[in-house]
């Protein structure tokens, strides 16, 4: 039980209450006296919880029935058993970041919803758009239908979050109502946290439940430092070990949400990395084994044009240090589209450094998407031609090149035989296939037997249809 951050936190609340922000910034001291310890957390609490809402997403889920296109049921029931519909909701929270209505919460609370509505702290409830939304950060931005002025919570800058800080997370754990627990900041920089290809998060020991998804992380002043996303826990509730989004990621996707983008584009590198280990950190002269390696460089991409080569280690982005490659990525992304960010480079000569170009992945071949129709295999796969921007958008290596499966319709002779998202089409029957438009005239042929190889998830895979 970690009883004495509870009291710790209490004693600096009053101090952040009663001292100017410069001087709270400048100084950070523990209670001490009594009367410090008995101060209380609610004069922040009614000063920013109007900002912070339950997000209500309720979508509709088609119940198949299991006798569905059974002779035997169809004959005796006929269409007595027809599938079911029924709708299913989810609780989340969300923050409101800005007085004309936008909310930043999770993807996870929202995806897949059919119809979203905010509640208010006050209790009024209402509809609301989908403005911007990512899988792989997790955040959506939505907007409140109403024109009228929002309380708004403002955002901190979470690089000047420090391991010890005080914090107060604010959502709706478990559909109870608006809770307000405190902690303190355990750990920064924390990956490996959830499936996505996000890993970067501030750790705290806030009390994190169901249903605090997309909640709010604050400092002492009343800013918003993470939005809180996930937990580890063995049974379903908080163990003390919270994970949330900083903040600073949070204001580039918002940025990007309210220019009206439509998707969220980050740095394209142009290059893969992985983490140091105790022998390479030893090769190259590192006191500790943190940094991104560079294993693979895409020839005439930034980072082959900024002069990274594979073997070295990038320990640091505009002088911020670098622990393991998703912080790299984390670090280019809050650095900001269209800007250049000075690399410190470790190699086997000793430090440099390199100016990376910022820019979003290019579509250096038309995608030419298209559906594959007629009697063959392969009907059902909607197909594009790779580029780096369109393998940054499916999350696979941006060096990949040839004709990629983007989906698969349901029922389809394609999906029967297993093909799946992401599939890359290496040939088939033995001819390589280099775009969609040849692919399709490959089909034309209709030789009655295919060879076909494909790869996924960087295995090789080859089968035999007729």
């Amino acid at each position: 039980m970690l009883t004495m951050p509870k009291r710790v936190s209490t004693g600096l609340l009053a101090l952040a209450l009663l001292m100017p922000v410069a001087a709270l910034a400048q100084e950070k001291v523990v209670p001490q006296n009594r009367q410090e310890m008995q101060l209380s957390f609610s004069p922040l609490v009614k000063q920013t919880a109007g900002a912070v809402v339950n997000v209500y997403a309720e979508r509709v889920v088609q119940r198949l029935n299991p006798f569905a296109g059974d002779p035997f049921f169809e004959q005796f029931f006929g269409q007595r058993m027809p599938n079911r519909s029924e709708k299913q909701s989810s609780l989340g929270s969300g923050v409101i970041l800005a007085a004309d209505g936008l909310v930043v919460t999770n993807n996870h609370v929202i995806e897949g919803a059919d119809d979203i509505k905010i509640a208010l702290a006050d209790g009024r409830e209402f509809p609301c758009d989908v403005v911007l939304k990512d899988e792989s950060v997790d955040l959506a931005v939505l907007k409140i239908k109403s024109k009228e002025h929002f309380p708004a919570l403002p955002v901190a800058d979470s690089d000047r979050v420090e391991v010890g800080d005080l914090v107060l997370a604010i959502g709706n754990p478990f559909g109870v109502g608006q809770t307000v627990t405190s902690g303190i900041v355990s750990a920064l920089a924390r990956n490996q946290v959830t499936t996505g290809d996000f890993g970067f998060f501030i750790q705290t020991d806030a009390s994190i439940n169901p249903g605090n998804s997309g909640g709010a992380l604050m400092n002492m002043n009343g800013e918003l430092i993470g939005i809180n996303t996930a937990i580890f826990s063995r049974g379903g509730g908080s163990n003390g070990i919270g994970f949330a989004i900083p903040a600073n990621l949070v204001k580039v996707f918002l940025a990007a949400a309210s220019q009206g983008k439509t998707s969220f584009e980050r740095p394209f590198v142009g290059a893969s990395f992985d983490a140091v280990n105790s022998d390479v950190a030893e090769a190259l002269g590192l006191k500790t084994a943190r940094g991104a390696l560079v294993t693979r460089v895409v020839e005439g991409g930034p980072a082959d044009k900024a002069g990274l080569k594979p073997g070295e280690v990038v320990t640091a982005v505009n002088g911020i240090s670098v622990e393991h490659p998703d912080a790299l990525g984390y670090r280019l992304t809050t650095a900001g589209l269209g800007r250049q960010a000075v690399l410190t480079v470790q190699t086997a000569d000793g430090q440099r450094q390199v100016n990376l170009a910022l820019n979003t992945a290019p579509e250096t071949t038309p995608r030419d998407e298209r559906l594959i129709e007629g009697r063959n295999p392969f009907a059902g796969l909607r197909v594009a031609n790779l580029s780096p921007k369109l393998a940054t958008e499916l999350r696979i290596p941006a060096e990949k090149t040839g004709v990629v499966v983007t989906d698969v319709t349901r029922n389809s002779p394609a999906a029967r035989l297993g093909f799946e998202p992401k599939d890359i089409l290496i040939s088939l029957n033995g001819t390589a296939v280099t775009s969609t438009k040849g692919m399709e005239t490959m089909l034309d042929d209709d030789p009655g037997f295919w060879r076909v190889e494909i790869e996924r998830g960087g295995q090789r895979i080859r089968q035999f249809f007729r």
